[in-house]
């Protein structure tokens, strides 16, 4: 299984006021790093809205096992893994690079829904997410 790798650094403004990054902030890291996972397959999160599919999070488990700090430089990994014929994982994890620490993982499970409303993942988007 291939992995994806996005590095970040913690802006101060994402610090809760005992100085360490706030938990809700996680999920839009994690958020962030499928979201360039996705482009550098070829896979345009914003067209498909565009072409009715809606990609959603229908879960999401995250384990903290540490925290990040103001100026900390850390990594975000994505790793697709298929789940159902309209269920799909990404498994992430956070870790900070000054130790390799790793500071969260997760799985967030995702669907497509379809004009219709109902899940109907495309044909070619888990080849692509495979790959």
């Amino acid at each position: 299984m291939a992995v994806f790798t996005l590095e970040m650094k913690v802006r101060d403004y994402e610090c809760d006021m005992q100085g360490i990054v706030n938990n809700g902030v996680y999920f839009n890291y994690l958020e962030h790093a499928r979201h360039e996972f996705l482009l550098e397959k070829g896979i345009d999160f914003a067209q498909l809205a565009r072409d009715k599919v809606n990609l959603v999070v229908v879960r999401a488990e995250l384990d903290y096992k540490g925290s990040l700090t103001s100026g900390d430089r850390f990594a975000v990994t994505v790793a697709y893994e298929a789940m159902s014929k309209v269920r799909f994982g990404f498994r992430q994890q956070v870790i900070r690079l000054a130790d390799n620490k790793v500071v969260l993982e997760g799985l967030v499970i995702g669907t497509a829904i379809n004009e219709r409303g109902r899940p109907a993942i495309p044909a070619d988007f888990a080849a692509r997410l495979a790959e």
